[in-house]
């Protein structure tokens, strides 16, 4: 069973920038690929990005490609999440997961997420 743990998270000015960590334990993470999620407050959690297993591709949502870059340095190493020109919108608990790659749909087991907000 994956076991997953994110940091990175903080309170940010709009315009500044922060990176995320998902460190994982568990003898399946390094087979699937891997995502970040997040919920704002009263909004359902949504995809955000998404990585294969050696990294070499990667999905986003479309309105956070030019700002957002997932990354992973191999298939047992932490994900990264980079962050940039932040604005308050982007304010939300942000959650890795295990990623069905047809879908951009987690599966598994939820780490307890890090909070980013953003201040104007």
């Amino acid at each position: 069973q994956v076991q997953l743990v994110e940091s990175g998270g903080g309170l940010v000015q709009a315009g500044g920038s922060l990176r995320l960590s998902c460190a994982a334990s568990g003898r399946t993470f390094s087979s699937y690929a891997m995502g970040w999620f997040r919920q704002a407050p009263g909004k359902e959690r949504e995809f955000v990005a998404a990585i294969t297993t050696n990294g070499g591709n990667t999905n986003y949502a479309d309105s956070l490609k030019c700002r957002f870059a997932i990354s992973r340095d191999g298939p047992k190493n932490p994900v990264y999440l980079q962050m940039n020109s932040l604005n308050p919108e982007k304010t939300a608990v942000y959650y890795c997961a295990s990623v069905v790659w047809a879908t951009m749909t987690s599966f598994g087991s939820w780490g307890q997420g890090t909070q980013v907000t953003v201040s104007s």
